[in-house]
């Protein structure tokens, strides 16, 4: 179990951080890990591969011992999982193994729009463990935020070589959110002193691929043009750097987008918060370098 060592008066106590972190080195975990040190709270953070940070803590979502050893003494843990074909199996896992570990408060990353009976599968394992969550006794803070401002690093090669934005989502609009934000909001659940709900969480405002590529050019000083595309096409552009399940789904998360559905603003972030949620053009500017032509 990580834990720290203190004297005091001659005496060694034993102390270890009540807050477990899964996902610690990706997006919205180590904006959770940023967020909760940025308060003064000291945390464990989970990872398959060994880790020299302090209260590191090594475990495999598919090893349920070694998933029982890092959840001992804890009080509330973030849980996310990689994108994998395996992520819906392993959160329920996870969500069981919190149960029977007595932890007490599970804040857990869903996923804005998640209904079982959806067309997209992304948001159809996201309410399934959602589901299976709240049904298992723990406090459960849900945060379904849209879709990430940080998710378009993804793409910014495409962007540098081409000065293009491709994607298949016409004038369609998206409150995309700062994982920051993300972070903020899971660190301030796992140290409130009680559950928080289901949370939609967005940017402030609703924008189109076309006023995002506005927002790209006022930041990096050149020209980026929106390019709406195929759904083939898009797909056939990320065959190859993505397996093939990854690729239909992402494609049936843009048919989602491109339907309209993902344009609800939330009031979530700065009723949490009591600041406003940062805005793509905030993003655009600190991230202008990773956009700009090779």
């Amino acid at each position: 179990m990580a834990c720290a060592t203190l004297i005091s008066e001659g005496a060694i106590i034993t102390i270890s951080p009540d807050i477990l972190i899964t996902g610690a080195t990706g997006s919205t975990g180590g904006a959770t890990a940023h967020a909760l040190a940025a308060r003064g709270v000291t945390f464990r953070s989970m990872s398959r591969s060994a880790s020299s940070a302090e209260f590191a803590v090594q475990a495999d979502l598919d090893d349920p011992d070694s998933v029982r050893t890092a959840l001992d003494g804890v009080r509330a843990a973030y849980l996310v999982t990689p994108s994998t074909e395996r992520a819906e199996a392993q959160q329920r896992l996870f969500i069981d193994l919190a149960a029977e570990a007595g932890v007490r408060h599970l804040v857990l990353l869903s996923q804005l729009g998640s209904v079982t009976d959806s067309p997209v599968r992304f948001l159809r394992y996201h309410a399934a463990v959602e589901q299976h969550a709240f049904a298992s006794g723990l406090d459960v803070t849900a945060l379904r935020p849209n879709l990430f401002m940080q998710g378009l690093f993804a793409v910014a090669a495409i962007v540098r070589a081409s000065g293009t934005l491709p994607a298949p989502i016409g004038d369609a609009r998206v409150s995309l959110i700062d994982v920051r934000d993300i972070g903020e909001v899971a660190a301030h659940a796992l140290t409130s002193p009680s559950p928080l709900g289901t949370q939609t969480l967005t940017g402030p405002e609703a924008l189109t691929h076309a006023e995002i590529t506005a927002h790209l050019s006022s930041a990096t000083g050149r020209e980026i043009r929106f390019e709406d595309i195929a759904p083939e096409r898009f797909g056939e552009m990320l065959a190859g750097v993505l397996p093939p399940w990854q690729v239909d789904g992402l494609l049936e998360d843009y048919a989602h987008y491109a339907r309209g559905e993902a344009a609800e603003v939330s009031p979530a972030v700065p009723e949490l918060l009591g600041r406003p949620a940062r805005t793509f053009a905030d993003f655009a500017g600190e991230s202008a370098t990773a956009f700009r032509s090779e």
